[in-house]
């Protein structure tokens, strides 16, 4: 497996990296950042995965996530994958924002022809986390997710479905129940196929709703977010945790909207949260 350094900056007292490597999972190369704080050498961190959503790829929380200062007080690892295979091969729907690159969806597809790249569930859930445990003072038995929109649809099921690996678990306005809304139903169905059975693993509430539990979760949504009433719905995460008994703080956030000037406003108390969790 090549692994390579794009660049690293001081920032916080720590090192802001953006590395890439070839991915066996998709077929592609691959590229992430890491925020790694100052720490006691030799020692390991705890480390938060950050998914990001629709169009986006590694740069847009990097950039404008505002996370840095909160990741070095708390001394917590922030990673931030792609959204989607990239490369000049890959399959791709090019007038369209909500499907193909930078719209994985953290699916492996089964279907053509996106079946052979677009396997950003195995690349989330087992090949990166060895490329980040092999490079990186990670403590892999502290982990904990979160992530936007898209991304935050992914750090749900991914967390319900792995409840013994990941201790935390937030979300930025995700889209908590892709099967029953337009984003949704395009992805999972081009992705997957039209039998919505297998659907139910890459949807929140219907993973709930089947029997899967997290200890709690901490979810931020805009009141002012465009997206809320069509895509989002966040109405069925908060009755689908009501009916499980699963403690969820579900903060509707008056005047925000869907971008990062939302995410960075609440970044450091997410932090706070997993940091909070992921203790030793």
């Amino acid at each position: 497996m090549t692994f390579e350094t794009v660049s690293e900056n001081k920032a916080f007292g720590g090192t802001q990296g953006v590395y890439k490597h070839s991915s066996a999972e998709t077929g592609t190369e691959m590229t992430f950042s890491v925020f790694v704080p100052d720490h006691a050498e030799g020692s390991k961190l705890p480390v938060v995965w950050y998914l990001s959503g629709l169009t986006c790829t590694h740069a847009n929380v990097t950039e404008k996530g505002e996370f840095r200062a909160a990741c070095a007080e708390h001394g917590v690892i922030f990673v931030a994958p792609d959204t989607s295979p990239r490369g000049d091969d890959v399959p791709d729907a090019p007038d369209e924002y909500d499907f193909g690159k930078g719209a994985g969806f953290y699916v492996d597809a089964t279907e053509a022809p996106w079946s052979e790249n677009y396997r950003m569930r195995s690349y989330i859930e087992s090949e990166l986390p060895g490329v980040i445990a092999a490079n990186f003072p990670v403590d892999m038995d502290r982990q904990g997710i979160t992530g936007h929109s898209m991304g935050g649809h992914g750090a749900l099921t991914i967390a319900l479905r792995n409840p013994d690996r990941f201790k935390a678990v937030s979300a930025f306005a995700p889209i908590v129940a892709p099967s029953q809304v337009p984003w949704g139903e395009k992805a999972l169905g081009r992705y997957l196929g039209s039998d919505r059975a297998a659907w139910a693993e890459y949807d929140a509430v219907a993973l709930i709703e089947g029997g899967a539990r997290v200890p709690d979760l901490l979810v931020d949504q805009g009141t002012a977010d465009n997206f809320l009433e069509e895509q989002l719905q966040t109405h069925r995460l908060v009755k689908a945790c009501e009916d499980a008994g699963i403690d969820a703080t579900i903060r509707m956030q008056d005047g925000y909207d869907h971008s990062y000037y939302f995410i960075s406003t609440f970044m450091a108390d997410h932090i706070a949260w997993h940091a909070e969790r992921l203790k030793a």
